[in-house]
């Protein structure tokens, strides 16, 4: 790995949605999909509003930006206790195996800790086996549950 470069990660606020947009549109098409920016940042806004996540965002010293997170506010409903869904980290190219990644991970873990989260859990493709050696690197406990999507049938926006 690489030295880490110098690094912050914040909480993501409206004055960053202009930055952030390109991310999660990298994010969306990385896993093949094709979102409008005008759908990725209505979703980021829903976000900011409601409170039912929160986004990181990742720059490196020069301001630009090197990833993002989203985390979901949930619940485990076998535990009875609050959980985080970290839903994307995304580091862009020119930024990995520089501890962006874990950085940004591991901010998710302190959001979860201070909201009274007991677990941070996520999902990755299973092709995706440099994301894996990461979470494998922070001691991430592999599940054995499949995911599955049922389509409701409306149309996007």
């Amino acid at each position: 790995m690489n030295e880490p470069a110098e690094l912050t990660v914040a909480v993501v606020t409206e004055e960053d949605l202009d930055d952030l947009a390109p991310s999660l549109l990298a994010y969306a098409r990385f896993y093949r999909e094709d979102p409008s920016v005008d759908e990725l940042t209505s979703m980021a806004r829903a976000l900011i509003a409601t409170g039912g996540g929160t986004q990181l965002i990742a720059r490196d010293g020069d301001g630009a930006v090197a990833g993002h997170a989203t985390v979901l506010w949930s619940w485990d409903t076998t535990l009875g206790l609050p959980l985080a869904v970290m839903e994307d980290l995304y580091v862009h190219a020119d930024h990995r195996s520089q501890g962006a990644g874990r950085a940004v991970l591991e901010a998710c873990r302190s959001l979860a800790a201070d909201r009274g989260c007991r677990w941070l859990q996520w999902q990755t493709a299973p092709d995706n086996e440099r994301a894996q050696r990461l979470y494998d690197s922070l001691g991430g406990d592999r599940s054995e549950w499949l995911t599955y999507r049922l389509p409701i049938g409306v149309p996007s926006a």
